[in-house]
């Protein structure tokens, strides 16, 4: 389904809620995915498993492992870069060109170095930047996606119990 050419989502989060504005224009693809995962509850009770403090933090694995397993290879393109990757934006993560599945980034600080590398932000968040700074920071890059895409949740409640989550994601109407 086609997003709107603009909306806002709260994410209701462990530490509080914080607000984005996602615009179709910035990356069609990319806010058309986003915005059909939000309104199917994709990402609720998905770790906020990649805090990396002054980069980013990064979530988007599922809770659920056979929900992962569905997901993991479904791809979309690349969109133009058109905005820059500067603080508080909102960014599909990928490994490389084509890449992008469901999981996403939040910039940290001004993260423009990335736009060169084909980072196109779906959107930025305009309200509670403060709770995105509180996320727990203290395992860094530790957790194993690979095991989290595996295992699910019950990984990260085992190994890494100070992490914060998504409890949901909602379309503000």
């Amino acid at each position: 389904m086609r997003a709107p050419d603009a909306f806002r989502v709260a994410f209701h989060a462990t530490r509080g809620v914080f607000v984005a504005e996602l615009v179709r224009a910035y990356s069609p693809l990319g806010v058309d995915r986003f915005y059909n995962l939000v309104r199917m509850g994709f990402y609720d009770r998905a770790a906020f498993f990649r805090v990396v403090p002054n980069f980013v933090v990064q979530f988007g694995i599922p809770a659920d492992p056979q929900v992962a397993a569905a997901w993991r290879n479904a791809n979309i393109a690349d969109d133009p870069v058109v905005e820059s990757n500067v603080r508080g934006t909102l960014v599909f993560a990928k490994a490389g060109p084509g890449t992008r599945t469901t999981q996403l980034f939040i910039n940290l600080q001004d993260n423009s170095r990335l736009d060169a590398m084909g980072f196109s932000p779906i959107g930025r968040i305009v309200e509670g930047m403060r709770v995105v700074d509180t996320l727990h920071s203290g395992y860094g890059e530790t957790p194993s996606q690979t095991k989290l895409q595996q295992e699910g949740n019950r990984y990260l409640e085992s190994e890494f119990p100070d992490l914060d989550y998504v409890q949901r994601i909602s379309l503000i109407p």
